[in-house]
């Protein structure tokens, strides 16, 4: 075991003010019963939620609620903030050691957190993909939410991350109809790889049994109520954090018996809260993710001390991600697919 007298040096990335963060030092206790040492291989940048941060545009209304699991610090900073990480176990219970696992910790080299707080890792799902169990997380959440069924004709308003993602998992689905729409033409090459049809908002089938919103736009918001059906539903996804979104209510929306419903991954969905716990949720996850189709998602990457600077570059458009992967010093490379790496992040 660790010497519980040796502190534990370990480096983070912190929200240190609006629109600003930097890499700090700090000391991480030893281990103790129950608990773990991980090292950090691999973590991914949540685009919209950890834009939302840098930003410090989260509304203090909702501030605890959006804390992340093993966030520090408070909104809008210094705060630690993030949940897509990666690592192996280097010190806590024997059962434990040198597995690989999935935390939902914030970007940081080295950390201690209760075992059971990780999910393990399946031997067919490499370490660099695994990032996305969070996002899968999300998208099982949505689709227990929203139960589609047989035949259904369903469409995803946004291509981005959570979207797409809701669609590579429904494409296994038999359905009718399924749509992924967006305004940006470029999506259709992703909604191709994932054998998804795409579709123009103005040139989206109608008369949808559910419609999953995840284009954080009220334009999107829109046109989902003008595609689902009548008495249909929509899922909305979208987290607008500060921003008013007016949602028209007006026109036909009433006389359509149209509903909205939330789905936030906090808590599990209702129609399985009781059947299912959030580790278990975790586990679906992450076992989805044996599948290469996901590694679509993974558009970038760059090595843990240039976190400041690709922030930066992702919160004001020079980089463009889905998912960006950050590269800690321990880890392996491991068999996966081409990724772009700007020169100037690495």
């Amino acid at each position: 075991m660790t010497n519980s007298q040796t502190p534990i040096h370990a480096t983070a990335y912190w929200t240190t003010a609006k629109e600003h963060g930097e890499l700090r030092t700090e000391e991480v206790p030893a281990p103790g019963p129950g608990e773990a040492l991980v090292r950090a291989l691999y973590s991914g940048i949540s685009k919209g939620t950890e834009m939302v941060v840098h930003a410090g545009a989260v509304p203090p209304r909702v501030a605890e609620e959006m804390r992340a699991p093993h966030q520090e610090g408070n909104f809008p900073g210094p705060v630690k903030f993030g949940y897509l990480s990666v690592g192996v176990v280097e010190d806590g219970p024997e059962e434990w050691k040198g597995q690989r696992v999935f935390c939902l910790n914030p970007h940081q080299d080295l950390y201690v957190v209760p075992v059971t707080s990780l999910t393990r890792i399946p031997d067919d799902v490499p370490s660099r993909r695994a990032v996305l169990t969070g996002t899968v997380e999300t998208a099982v959440n949505a689709l227990w939410e929203a139960g589609p069924r047989l035949g259904d004709r369903i469409a995803v308003v946004g291509a981005g991350l959570v979207g797409s993602m809701v669609a590579t998992l429904l494409r296994t689905f038999p359905l009718q109809r399924l749509q992924l729409v967006d305004l940006d033409p470029g999506r259709k090459q992703l909604a191709d790889t994932l054998g998804v049809d795409f579709a123009h908002p103005h040139e989206a089938l109608a008369d949808c049994d559910i419609v999953f919103h995840c284009s954080a736009s009220q334009e999107g918001l829109e046109r989902s109520l003008q595609l689902v059906g009548d008495e249909g539903e929509v899922i909305e996804m979208s987290w607008y954090a500060n921003r008013e979104v007016t949602v028209p209510l007006g026109e036909d929306f009433h006389a359509r018996r149209l509903s909205i419903r939330a789905s936030q991954v906090g808590m599990v969905a209702r129609a399985r809260r009781h059947r299912r716990t959030n580790a278990e949720r975790l586990d679906l996850a992450v076992s989805l993710l044996k599948d290469p189709v996901f590694d679509a998602f993974l558009t970038g990457s760059s090595r843990f001390e240039n976190l400041p600077s690709v922030v930066q570059s992702l919160a004001d458009g020079s980089l463009e991600a889905l998912c960006h992967v950050v590269e800690y010093p321990a880890g392996a490379p491991e068999p996966g697919p081409a990724v772009h790496n700007p020169e100037n992040l690495r």
